[in-house]
Formats: C-alpha cells, sequence, structure tokens
C-alpha cells in the first residue's frame, strides 16, 4: 500500500479570516484609543482600563475570526483526521465508504459505512481546483485500501 500523506488546508477562507481579524483589531485599537474624556453628559471619564477593555475585545473578536482557520484533512494508507471548526475527528478508511463533493455543496464529505456524513471543511468549493485535487488524492488513498483489502492479508 502507498506510503502517501495528504494534507489539505483550505486557501481561500484562510486568507479572508487573517485579513478580516487583523482589521478587526486595528478598528477595535482605534476605537480604544479614541476613548478618551468624559462620558457623556455625567460625570464619567474613560479610563485606561476602558481602553484595554476595548483591545481586549478585539483580540478575543479576531481569535473568534481565525478558528475558521483551524480545519484541516490529513490521510495516509491507515487512514483520514478530519479537524473542523469545532470537532476533530480520526477514522480508518475501513468505516469510510466513500469521498464525497456533491454538486452545489459548500465542502466534501467522507460517506462512511453507517450512512452517516462527515463533512471535511478543509475542502471547500470555494477553493475549486485546490477542494478538487485534494478529493482526488483521498479517493486514491482509499481506493488503495479498498485494493489492498482485496488482495488479502499477504497483501498487507
Amino acid at each position: 500500500m502507498s506510503n502517501s500523506l495528504v494534507t489539505v488546508r483550505p486557501r481561500r477562507i484562510r486568507l479572508v479570516c487573517w485579513a478580516s481579524a487583523a482589521t478587526l483589531l486595528v478598528v477595535f485599537s482605534l476605537v480604544a484609543t479614541s476613548l478618551t474624556g468624559r462620558t457623556g453628559d455625567g460625570y464619567g471619564t474613560f479610563q485606561r482600563g476602558d481602553q484595554l477593555a476595548m483591545i481586549g475585545l478585539g483580540v478575543f473578536g479576531a481569535l473568534g475570526i481565525l478558528l475558521f482557520t483551524r480545519p484541516r484533512v490529513v490521510a495516509d494508507a491507515w487512514g483520514v483526521r478530519v479537524r473542523n471548526v469545532i470537532g476533530s475527528y480520526e477514522l480508518p478508511w475501513e468505516v469510510v465508504r466513500g469521498v464525497r463533493f456533491d454538486r452545489g455543496a459548500p465542502w466534501a464529505s467522507l460517506e462512511l459505512h453507517d450512512d452517516d456524513l462527515l463533512p471535511m471543511v478543509a475542502l471547500q468549493a470555494a477553493d475549486k481546483e485546490l477542494a478538487v485535487e485534494g478529493v482526488r488524492a483521498l479517493r486514491r488513498l482509499h481506493q488503495a485500501h479498498l485494493a489492498a483489502l482485496a488482495d488479502g492479508p499477504a497483501a498487507r
């Protein structure tokens, strides 16, 4: 069986997320620097803590956006490891029936023998050819595993 390793990460969403996170952080920092003086008609004034809190909110918002850069699929002869925005899965090829990338679907998915579908957010339609190549590579690994099973224990 092939010892090749396939690693796929989305490209377009990572670029958008990094740019959005940086922009959000800059905007919140600019807002924080503008928080000076009186709060309005009352007696309150903006303090250094208010500015730091605003920057902190920007940092947490940016980190939330960067969660969407987390998806990754890593596959080898043994199986496939899928890491989505929330949740990770490690599956041997024995439980996978096929690799699907349906027309109009936002991302590819693994069809499992128990009729479940496991989305692979790392293989996004927005990445076009990168996603298609990733799906083809996963299908080749899956087919190689099925061929090794058909050859029997002597082939492993």
